[in-house]
């Protein structure tokens, strides 16, 4: 399933808890990915198992992609261009490899929010991110609901935007993903989501300092597209 600079209006807790529950319902150097923690075996086609705790493992950068490449924007705008130069300041970083391990980053923390693993979601995601989830995975708690969530296809993952502001690299996906998602309450039933299919856009930002040795791109902000 829009800090450095930029706002993120998931700090507004009362408002994401209900964002998070019904909106994430309807919810990366040679080390070029995102990070995961090391329980997560991704399967191409389904949502991978959420981990038990915290720690994180790179994923395999040599490996060939597993989500679609084509969403890369033209080298001439300015998108491309800033991808160029976000290359320029890390060798190592390929927007193609780049767009396959988002989906699978993606999938992780859709999964983990879904489950309420909190020690799956840190290391994926920036500190104000992590809080914002932490308070709808406790509001959806204390309510006594539980969320089961399926993501049956990623058939888009493009690059809307990206920028390299000194040493920090920002790139802004537009994700569609198919998904089913279920809120129970605590007796087992339905009070929010339904079996039926349901197509979703979602754009994520994601950040990383180029000039450290931390290879994790973190998700940075989350909008509904």
């Amino acid at each position: 399933m829009h800090t450095g600079g930029f706002p993120i209006d998931l700090i507004l807790f009362g408002m994401i808890a209900a964002f998070l529950i019904l909106r994430l319902r309807s919810i990366l150097g040679r080390r070029t990915g995102f990070e995961r923690p090391p329980q997560f075996q991704a399967q191409p086609g389904t949502p991978p198992p959420v981990a038990a705790g915290p720690g994180a493992v790179v994923i395999d950068a040599h490996a060939e992609p597993a989500g679609p490449v084509a969403g890369l924007p033209s080298p001439a705008s300015p998108a491309g261009m800033a991808l160029a130069r976000i290359q320029a300041a890390d060798r190592n970083f390929d927007p193609a490899r780049f767009l396959g391990q988002a989906e699978q980053a993606f999938r992780m923390i859709v999964g983990a929010f879904a489950t309420g693993n909190r020690g799956a979601l840190q290391p994926l995601v920036s500190p104000d991110v992590f809080h914002a989830f932490d308070q709808a995975i406790g509001a959806r708690d204390a309510a006594g609901h539980r969320q089961t969530t399926e993501i049956r296809a990623v058939p888009t993952v493009a690059i809307e935007a990206a920028e390299l502001a000194g040493t920090t690299a920002r790139v802004t996906l537009r994700i569609v993903s198919d998904q089913v998602t279920i809120t129970h309450d605590a007796a087992g039933a339905p009070v929010a989501g339904a079996d039926a299919v349901t197509e979703l856009t979602d754009i994520w930002a994601f950040e990383r300092d180029v000039s450290g040795t931390d290879p994790t791109w973190r998700l940075v902000s989350v909008h509904g597209g």
